[in-house]
């Protein structure tokens, strides 16, 4: 069984689609990026998922569970972070999470234990009987993770959980996250725009563009099905000769190789020409350039084509 999936998921405000048959399914225990730009449909999706609202057409599930007949059951099993931090300003941090967490029908015994480990693991401890009108945009938004989590869920649903943080509570949030899935299991959807975020944390990665799924899968597959390829990066002495192929970018000579075994012959062509070679690396397709290789292909394409899924 699947931890989510979506088929054909379609919504439609009525002029506007803002999701066009979504084919998708996440295993259980992975952290998939959902990525795409801003109004691509990634918070569409999430509220489709959690049954927050109903579907044009199609239908998805959530452990199993329809989310459109049985979100009820979904919520108990499930966590949702945005971007904006959603906590009581006028309780402390732990009246916060005891609070919810009784709302989930949990024993206040439970809910406290619970409760210490997160604000231990989040870095808030220190501050667990301080009212949370007094803590900063980063320190709400982990109280928030805090709060997504206080009942264990098997799938956190994150909307730019990240988002006008500051690096150290970035970091903070980016390793409960890679923690929740490592040592609980958590099954994570991670709506996000940023790139190399997604690129730290995430084991596969779903791409978005104007509510159309574009690719799916594992980075190495998309790397595959995106066409983009290493680049044989070299750094000589000025002046010096450089084999036939190479072009010149900034301060090194390049080359877009078909695979990573040309590297050595590149390397040994410059040896018997007898050139200085001062650096030689390998620059290997990044999360970056996959998206964009697909982000870019839909422009200017007809809004029926199908979405390329890498299996």
């Amino acid at each position: 069984m699947y931890a989510i999936q979506a088929s054909n998921l379609t919504k439609k405000y009525e002029q506007v689609v803002a999701l066009s048959g979504l084919d998708l399914t996440v295993e259980p225990g992975s952290v998939m990026g959902y990525l795409g730009p801003n109004g691509s449909g990634k918070t569409t999706t999430v509220k489709l998922l959690t049954g927050l609202v109903q579907p044009t057409v199609g239908d998805s599930t959530v452990l199993g569970l329809s989310s459109f007949k049985e979100s009820e059951k979904i919520h108990a099993l499930t966590g949702v972070l945005t971007e904006t931090a959603a906590c009581y300003h006028h309780l402390s941090a732990m009246e916060n999470l005891l609070f919810f967490g009784a709302l989930f029908g949990l024993p206040e015994a439970k809910v406290r234990a619970r409760a210490e480990y997160l604000l231990k693991k989040l870095d808030l401890w220190a501050a667990r009987g301080r009212r949370a009108g007094t803590f900063s945009t980063g320190m709400k938004q982990r109280l928030s993770l805090a709060r997504a989590l206080i009942h264990s869920p098997q799938v956190l649903f994150l909307d730019e959980p990240t988002s006008g943080l500051d690096p150290e509570s970035a970091a903070i949030v980016n390793r409960m996250i890679a923690a929740m899935a490592r040592e609980e299991g958590v099954t994570v959807l991670l709506c996000t725009h940023q790139l190399r975020y997604a690129a730290d944390i995430c084991s596969d990665f779903a791409i978005l563009e104007h509510g159309r799924l574009q690719a799916a899968g594992t980075l190495p597959a998309l790397v595959e099905a995106s066409g983009v390829r290493p680049t044989a990066s070299f750094r000589v002495a000025e002046g010096a000769d450089v084999p036939e192929g190479l072009v010149q970018n900034g301060g090194c000579w390049e080359k877009t190789m078909e695979s990573e075994s040309e590297m050595p012959a590149l390397v040994e062509s410059l040896v018997a020409m007898g050139t200085p070679v001062y650096e030689a690396l390998i620059r290997r397709p990044t999360l970056e350039d996959v998206y964009f290789t697909f982000v870019q292909e839909t422009e200017g394409k007809e809004s029926g084509q199908n979405a390329e899924v890498v299996e």
